[in-house]
Formats: C-alpha cells, sequence, structure tokens
C-alpha cells in the first residue's frame, strides 16, 4: 500500500466519524492522513497494513491503539483532550489535541503496530436495537423458546440484547432496571406492529446463547474490557455508558463465543423441537472473504429448509445494502424458508432506527 492510498482510506474513515457524530475523530484524522502522506510518525505505525480487510480497518485499529494509550495512562497528555478519560473537548477546536495524538504514536510506535494486527470490534451495542425488533418480528411467526446464535460476535455482548431496555416516544420494551438503555430508538414512531409485540411477549425466554468470532474477546476481562473500550469513539459518551453497562450485564448472563469462522459454526448447529433458533448478526458481512461467505449462505440454507412449525427458524441480520441508489444499513428478517423481509434501518451504530417496510412496498427502496 503506497502512503497515498492509505491517506485516502483514512479521509475515508474522517468522513464517516463526521456524519456520525465524532468531530474529535473526524479532524484528528484529516492530521493523520496528512501525517501518513509527509512520512511522520503515523506513516510508520500503519506500514505494513495493507491487507487489512475493510476500508475502515487501518485507521480504526490506529485510533483504538492510541484511544489504549491514554485509557491505560501511557499518554496522560491525550487523556487531558479525550472525554472517555476524564478529559476536555472543545467543539471550536476538534483537532486541539492532534500535538498529542502525534506525540503518543512517535513514543509508542511499538505499541501502536501491536494493536494493528487486531481487528477492530466495537461489539457495537446500540445494534441490538434493530437486531431485538427482527427477534420479536420472528416470535410472531413462531412464539417459542429461543436458542440464540451470533456470527461474528466479538464479546458476544448483544447475546443479551433481551436484557437491554428499549425507549422512544410511545415504545418502551425491556427491563425497567436495566443497566443498558437504548434511548431514543427509533426516529419517528415505531412500526406498528411491534408495540403489540412487544406487549405480548414482555421478556423473552432464551434457551442457549453462542455466538462466533475468529478472534473473540473475553468481556470480564481487563484486557477484553480494554479493547472493547479502545475502539470506541472518546467524544461519544452516550456509546461509552452502553458499553459500561453492557459489560456488567455480561458478568451476569452467562453467553459462549467460539473461536471459529462463521460457516463452520453454522455446520454445527441443528433446529431442536419446541424452539425457535435465531441466527443473527451487525456489520460484520463486509470482513468475511466471499468462500467463506457462500459457505455461510449454505449452512443458512441447510437450516431454513429444516424449519417446521415446532422448530422454528428464524436469519436476522442488519448490514448495509445499496437501495434506492443510497448505501443504506437495513435490518432483514427472514422466516424458515420464505423470503426476506427488510423492516427498518438505521445508522451504523444502530440509533435511532426507522420503519421502511412500508416505503419498500411502495417501491421507494
Amino acid at each position: 500500500m503506497s502512503r497515498e492510498r492509505a491517506a485516502i482510506m483514512i479521509e475515508h474513515q474522517a468522513r464517516s466519524c463526521a456524519s456520525l457524530g465524532s468531530p474529535l475523530y473526524a479532524a484528528v484524522l484529516d492530521r493523520v492522513a496528512h501525517d501518513v502522506r509527509e512520512g511522520g510518525p503515523c506513516a510508520g505505525a500503519v506500514a505494513g497494513y495493507e491487507d487489512a480487510p475493510g476500508p475502515d480497518a487501518i485507521a480504526l485499529r490506529l485510533l483504538g491503539g492510541v484511544h489504549a494509550l491514554a485509557l491505560t495512562g501511557r499518554a496522560p497528555e491525550l487523556a487531558a483532550h479525550y472525554p472517555s478519560t476524564g478529559g476536555t473537548f472543545d467543539p471550536d477546536r476538534p483537532d486541539a489535541c492532534w500535538p498529542a495524538f502525534r506525540q503518543a504514536v512517535a513514543a509508542e510506535t511499538a505499541w501502536v503496530r501491536e494493536w494493528m494486527t487486531r481487528p477492530p470490534q466495537t461489539n457495537e451495542v446500540g445494534r441490538a436495537n434493530l437486531l431485538i425488533t427482527g427477534l420479536l418480528a420472528a416470535l410472531q411467526a413462531a412464539p417459542l423458546p429461543v436458542r440464540l446464535f451470533e456470527l461474528g460476535a466479538s464479546a458476544g455482548l448483544n447475546l443479551r440484547a433481551d436484557h437491554f431496555r428499549y425507549v422512544s416516544e410511545g415504545f418502551a420494551w425491556g427491563p425497567v432496571d436495566s443497566s443498558v438503555v437504548l434511548d431514543g430508538a427509533w426516529q419517528e414512531a415505531p412500526p406498528r406492529w411491534l408495540p403489540g409485540v412487544a406487549q405480548e411477549h414482555p421478556a423473552l425466554t432464551v434457551v442457549e446463547r453462542r455466538g462466533c468470532d475468529l478472534t473473540p474477546i473475553d468481556p470480564l476481562s481487563p484486557e477484553g474490557a480494554l479493547a472493547l473500550r479502545a475502539y470506541l469513539w472518546p467524544d461519544q459518551d452516550a456509546r461509552l455508558t452502553r458499553l459500561d453497562g453492557a459489560l456488567r450485564l455480561a458478568a451476569q448472563v452467562p453467553a459462549e463465543v467460539d473461536a471459529l469462522g462463521a460457516a463452520e459454526f453454522l455446520a454445527g448447529i441443528r433446529l431442536v423441537p419446541g424452539t425457535l433458533t435465531v441466527v443473527w448478526h451487525s456489520i460484520m458481512r463486509q470482513y468475511v472473504p466471499g468462500g467463506e461467505w457462500a459457505r455461510v449462505e449454505k449452512e443458512l440454507e441447510r437450516l431454513a429448509t429444516a424449519a417446521a412449525p415446532d422448530a422454528g427458524f428464524a436469519y436476522v441480520s442488519f448490514e448495509p445494502r445499496t437501495a434506492g441508489g443510497r448505501h443504506r444499513f437495513r435490518l432483514a428478517v427472514r422466516l424458515g424458508s420464505g423470503p426476506e423481509t427488510i423492516l427498518a434501518e438505521a445508522a451504523p451504530h444502530g440509533l435511532p432506527a426507522r420503519d421502511v417496510a412500508a416505503r419498500i412496498t411502495a417501491g421507494e427502496g
């Protein structure tokens, strides 16, 4: 990878950070791109990672490694600018931390380069807002105890999604005392069917929670918690608060995450009479090679074909799609071997969601 191509990819992520509400990272990444072009410390930190999958991987790995320095006290001057570490962020000077950021990279290049070997794993809790909506939709057709399986589960935080609280105007679902509250769940009114289904299922019976990830994170370990916090953006307090709550829940609600690829994981799953088997994933498809995903689709089709009234199967995904000439992040649900239905869309972090079923039915895609 040339420095120029790396800089272009970093600028792409800068624009994404700006659109997703992180002015701090948007400004810093613009400076990082310039530093890479000039052969500065950031160029040395990212050199050699041309095979990192996804256009955002280089920038997010670098940001995560540097954030970890601030979180662990190894970069105190930078920590003074990061709200996540008790620092002060000036929205009128979003790049004020740049000198401290650059110095941290220069002083801790070995640390940052080791961090660059890790895939970005935010395990974004906000995406549960879409996933749980898909699961409630599936329960309309198959009101059975749930076996829940997640592909690309990272630390498995969203395997506890039924223990989160979801709130928006005119809608609330989940334990009122949950340590994770997804406020502003819906941009407008939720889908017309959702309040009724939520009332019918005020709590779920989940009899199994398992996921897979090539490099799973243990959320109960100090190292795992650090990795999850490092990949969040330091000027987004709500996401940090949700993560802290999800880490507390992880200590209370057991879930397993196997160190397996998605296809191998699915190959070991069989439907069980008397239960609804649910496979879900969110914003992970882009990291899976094409050949591996073809095998995943075969396994999903095997499970869909095996579905029966007393042994249900649902496939729920929240992934980017091209629709109407635009890049959208959409919730799709498939019940058994039936057709796929698009139910909602949202920003990549999952909040707020928007009901799009009626618009899609009307042909507005």
